[in-house]
């Protein structure tokens, strides 16, 4: 399987995020108020979403496309592999 041409930006989505929570850990450990934490978390639980979405869509776009040019076995386990996807929206 190749690589989507999506991971790159992702990964430095994650990256990004990640450093992010970083913050917001050592924000609680300075005893920050609640309120700025919270939005933090909501800005990263943001990130990860919009990353996973980016993930799914990439890999339901070059899915369907292998499906298409596939026979018939393969194209059932693209349609198997979709649905199994699909739970993560």
């Amino acid at each position: 399987m190749s690589k989507h041409h999506s991971h790159p930006d992702i990964v430095k989505r994650l990256k990004r995020a990640d450093g992010h929570l970083r913050g917001i850990i050592e924000m609680i450990e300075a005893e920050r108020p609640c309120l700025d934490i919270a939005q933090q978390l909501h800005a990263v639980e943001s990130a990860v979403r919009e990353a996973k979405k980016l993930l799914i869509h990439d890999h339901l776009d070059h899915c369907l496309d292998a499906a298409v040019d596939a026979g018939p076995e393969e194209s059932r386990r693209s349609v198997a592999e979709f649905k199994a996807i699909t739970k993560y929206l």
